[in-house]
């Protein structure tokens, strides 16, 4: 593989689910890529479509109610979605890690933490019952929980938030992953906690060198720790960027609107905090316009009869808005045909 060839690369990602009132379109032809050794921030506020779209590529919905409609996922050459339970269970927990948000539910009560981190390492790696214990020794330390050998024995009741989920971070770098994603990890953590779990994701993507994606609504986080973000809004890809590039020239209202609802610690008094008006939409429909028109100030004719494309807004960033922000007017051509 190239040295910069994508170790993920997703195309046209699109999922739905099936209930009693009819379908819902959770994720509406998501296309990205995920390079080696970068940190790729995923934003966006509750019901955005973020968590689906992860779940969706390593086979973690259930089917039914979910279908997979359309689309590619590509790892090490092979098409993930075309794959079966068996193959998907080798990828997962092997080849590409994931950390839920609530460790609490993620872990077993019933079986030590030792237990659990060796499991893994058992099945992928073959290693027998001394070998998968130094190996969870080794991680637990890793993700920096102290007297490590001796916490294997203790069930995941006996550890804090923090350090259940380090304990989740170990379980999901058990197998030297190539790709971990991380689902909101540090959301349920006090400021402190949260703090020392991102230190520690920056340390071990150094040592480590693997490709992280992190899902997150906190745009402070991804501020601090991603190389890309992209923003999903109404079950796809609104904005892309670099990180500075997404916080200097945000080309999306609804990245402007979330950038705005970040409080100010530069001196100067907000009355309040900026909130965005109005509803996300309702997925009952593939969308045939503008997901974000009902609550943007930019919406004009051509925003209610379709859904806007990304469009290249400057160097390695694009944005799905008609509205062009550097001439402050619709872009020409929909103009022209509106």
């Amino acid at each position: 593989m190239p040295q910069n060839a994508p170790v993920l690369d997703v195309r046209d990602l699109t999922t739905i689910f099936h209930t009693r009132t009819g379908e819902v379109h959770a994720v509406n032809g998501v296309s990205f890529d995920l390079r080696r050794g970068e940190l790729l921030g995923v934003v966006g506020e509750s019901g955005s479509g973020k968590s689906v779209t992860m779940m969706s590529l390593i086979g973690l919905l259930p089917t039914p109610p979910a279908e997979i409609r359309h689309g590619t996922v590509t790892f090490e050459g092979r098409d993930l979605l075309r794959m079966d339970d068996a193959g998907l269970r080798r990828i997962r927990g092997d080849r590409i890690g994931f950390v839920f948000q609530d460790p609490m539910t993620s872990l077993n009560p019933v079986f030590p933490v030792g237990h659990q981190i060796a499991e893994p390492l058992r099945k992928h790696m073959r290693l027998n019952r001394r070998q998968a214990r130094d190996r969870a020794v080794e991680l637990l330390e890793l993700v920096g929980i102290p007297d490590a050998a001796r916490r294997l024995g203790d069930y995941p009741h006996q550890f804090s938030g923090g350090m259940r989920q380090r304990v989740m971070i170990a379980i999901a770098l058990a197998c030297d992953p190539d790709v971990l994603i991380a689902d909101e990890p540090t959301t349920a953590l006090d400021v402190t906690i949260q703090a020392q779990i991102l230190e520690l994701v920056k340390d071990l993507r150094e040592k480590l060198g693997m490709a992280i994606v992190w899902i997150t609504h906190d745009l402070g986080v991804i501020a601090g720790i991603a190389d890309r973000v992209m923003v999903m809004y109404g079950g796809q890809i609104v904005e892309h960027a670099a990180v500075r590039e997404m916080f200097a020239r945000p080309r999306h209202p609804y990245t402007r609107a979330l950038l705005k609802t970040v409080p100010s610690v530069r001196g100067r008094r907000e009355p309040r905090l900026t909130v965005i008006e109005g509803q996300p939409p309702i997925l009952t429909a593939a969308p045939d316009a503008c997901p974000f028109r009902d609550r943007c100030a930019y919406r004009f004719d051509a925003c209610d009869r379709r859904n806007p494309p990304r469009f290249d807004v400057g160097p390695g960033h694009d944005a799905a808005c008609f509205w062009d922000f550097d001439a402050d007017a619709p872009r020409g051509r929909v103009a022209a045909h509106a």
